[in-house]
């Protein structure tokens, strides 16, 4: 099974997600990947210290959403309240993909009290999502 994590930049909340989903995946048949609706915005310093504090590791590259991976994607989980739902609902109708949506807020500047709180709450999603899929 074939999940990919989308936020708007690819720069914090789907690549984290990405990252807490391979550390926790024990299920071989599980495949992960991220991309972003528009890839460019930077990935701070800010991000790497979260990521290191949750024990994983982010990379610096940005990937664009695009046709390709979105038909690799059995799941599609939208990690943002800043991507729309609707624009994945032809996939999901005529593609049969699953389309998940969990609406976390970005976290702007140098606050890292707030991108642990989110990460811890994207981590615990990821629990969830995996303790649901591996029975």
């Amino acid at each position: 099974m074939n999940v990919l994590f989308v936020c708007k930049w690819n720069r914090f909340r789907s690549k984290l997600a990405e990252a807490i989903f391979k550390k926790l995946n024990k299920n071989t048949d599980f495949k992960v990947k991220s991309a972003g609706i528009f890839p460019g915005a930077p990935i701070t310093k800010e991000i790497i210290i979260t990521a290191n504090k949750l024990g994983v590791k982010v990379s610096k590259n940005r990937k664009p959403l695009n046709y390709k991976t979105w038909m690799w994607a059995d799941y599609i989980i939208i990690v943002a309240d800043n991507v729309p739902r609707v624009i994945f609902n032809d996939f999901e109708k005529n593609y049969h993909k699953k389309i998940i949506h969990w609406k976390f807020k970005d976290v702007y500047g140098d606050n890292i009290k707030d991108r642990e709180k989110l990460a811890l709450k994207i981590k615990k999603n990821i629990e969830l999502f995996l303790k649901s899929h591996n029975n």
